[in-house]
């Protein structure tokens, strides 16, 4: 018989499994990735995932129909939402957390390496 994890469940399985990331449930009740102690993304349960991307990354992946506009804030460029209603949308906001992660990973490096941080 074969296992069927959520989605909620699969993403935080691959995205847990990088170094440095941590989840957990965030004050709005949202299911936090964290490295260090900055959030680079969350679920709400198994059908939407939110972001944050510069305006550039943003605007590149709105074109390619990857996200939208973050529903608290429509219109603004930056915020992003992706539903999650199939196995292709979970492949996805695992790429689109990494885009992310590897973003704060690099801005971790640079800081450890100039001394601007003192652990990781």
């Amino acid at each position: 018989m074969t296992e069927t994890r959520s989605a909620h469940d699969r993403i935080t399985a691959e995205v847990t499994s990088w170094p440095g990331v941590t989840a957990a449930t965030g004050s709005r009740g949202e299911w936090s990735f964290v490295l260090g102690k900055k959030e680079f993304g969350h679920l709400h349960g198994n059908a939407v995932a939110h972001f944050f991307f510069d305006e550039d990354t943003w605007v590149a992946l709105a074109a390619e129909g990857r996200i939208t506009y973050h529903p608290i804030f429509p219109n603004k460029m930056g915020p992003a939402a992706r539903r999650i209603a199939s196995d292709a949308d979970v492949a996805d906001v695992i790429e689109l957390l990494r885009l992310n992660y590897d973003r704060r990973s690099r801005g971790r490096e640079a800081a450890v390496t100039s001394g601007e941080m003192h652990s990781a």
